[in-house]
């Protein structure tokens, strides 16, 4: 998905619906939790308000089927052709995609930072019962994650697979010695929040609360240099209008964004020893919102489809957002996941729909690699946890 930010007028964001995206090379993600050209394109349409409309399809209520969540080796599946917008594909035009050498293991719920041409990647999981190996006391994931340029930040989240409790440690990677510091601790513990360096400060904004289930709107910042804190404490900061977790969290033209997320998420089942997670009530939604020099929120017209699990799948591209993929509000009879496969203004699609991408741009190729894939063309559900790597040349044009 794309979004263009003009830099005199905020009131109007032209945005638009991308849904393709493709990385730079690196190690990447995987997780079974939820589920899985040259293209000279001209930005001139606005980012709309939709409303959507759930037609269900035409099953049967004296004979409903049966769906277990399996991980994706379930292929019986409801009709979609009557599904709303919200559900189904957008119509976009075809893009031409190149496959790159896959990533070294298919990772889910992994994180990535780019630093010139180099994309960073860590943390995730190689299936629900084993996380990747990271730095000891580090989150394996559900991570806040954002760079000045040379150090990383890493804000707490999730320790260890399944659906275990929160770590409240903060980190910061230099890249240059390749070496980790600690930074203070988050006033409370918080999964996947919306992060960002901006104005001198590092802001963590919503995400899960300890159950990992409950929206925090809680928004904290603290002053940073060159990967040390200036400050032995976070501050308090004006709450974030809605809370939730799995957003993308941009800053262009000196302006904080926090697009998309979602409210509720999976949660351990009660009196299970490995922390087994079950499934609860979420709600996926496109809120987007800005943060001006003012401090105060403002909240701008929502994206065409809710999006969720963007944490890192956007790029910025001549000043504007570019998203890749993600998960949308979940089937209306089967309640299973649906994966998104294009953008805001649709320019284009992915080579198949996926959530947890990671995106990088370089050179004019837009990348994304890893996450978790839709079942085929015609099935937008979740299934196989994917290594590839994917690029495909976009230019912008205002």
């Amino acid at each position: 998905m794309v979004r263009s930010v003009p830099k005199h007028s905020f009131s109007k964001p032209v945005i638009i619906l991308l849904a393709f995206v493709a990385l730079l090379g690196i190690s990447l993600t995987r997780d079974f939790r939820s589920a899985s050209s040259s293209a000279y394109v001209s930005l001139a349409t606005t980012w709309a308000r939709d409303k959507y409309h759930i037609i269900s399809p035409n099953v049967s209520s004296d004979s409903p089927k049966k769906f277990e969540d399996d991980g994706g080796s379930n292929t019986d599946c409801y009709p979609e052709r009557a599904l709303a917008r919200t559900y189904a594909d957008l119509p976009a035009p075809e893009l031409k995609w190149e496959q790159m050498p896959s990533a070294p293991v298919p990772r889910l719920d992994g994180y990535s930072i780019q630093i010139k041409n180099l994309l960073y990647v860590f943390a995730g999981y190689a299936n629900l019962d084993h996380s990747f190996e990271i730095p000891a006391d580090m989150a394996n994931s559900h991570l806040g994650v954002a760079t000045d340029g040379r150090n990383i930040c890493i804000v707490r989240g999730q320790y260890g697979p399944q659906c275990r409790g929160p770590t409240a440690n903060t980190f910061v990677l230099d890249t240059d010695t390749r070496k980790w510091e600690s930074l203070p601790p988050l006033p409370a513990p918080r999964y996947a929040p919306a992060t960002q360096l901006w104005k001198g400060r590092l802001h963590v904004m919503g995400g899960s609360k300890e159950n990992h289930h409950n929206p925090g709107i809680d928004h904290w910042s603290i002053a940073v240099a060159n990967g040390k804190a200036l400050e032995k404490q976070w501050r308090t900061e004006v709450p974030i209008p809605r809370g939730g977790p799995h957003r993308a969290c941009v800053v262009v033209d000196d302006r904080l964004y926090v697009i998309g997320g979602q409210e509720g998420d999976f949660m351990a089942k009660p009196g299970s020893p490995i922390f087994k997670c079950s499934r609860r009530f979420e709600v996926v939604y496109g809120d987007v919102y800005m943060l001006d020099e003012t401090m105060k929120w403002k909240g701008l017209p929502s994206m065409p489809k809710p999006d969720s699990h963007i944490e890192c799948s956007w790029v910025v591209v001549n000043n504007s957002i570019v998203i890749v993929g993600g998960t949308t509000e979940k089937h209306p009879v089967t309640k299973r996941m649906i994966l998104v496969g294009e953008t805001w203004s649709v320019i284009g699609k992915m080579p198949y729909r996926a959530k947890t991408t990671l995106a990088g741009f370089w050179d004019g190729w837009l990348y994304f690699t890893s996450g978790q894939r839709d079942r085929g063309p015609d099935n937008p559900q979740p299934r196989k946890v994917v290594g590839d790597m994917w690029r495909t040349k976009l230019r912008l044009l205002h």
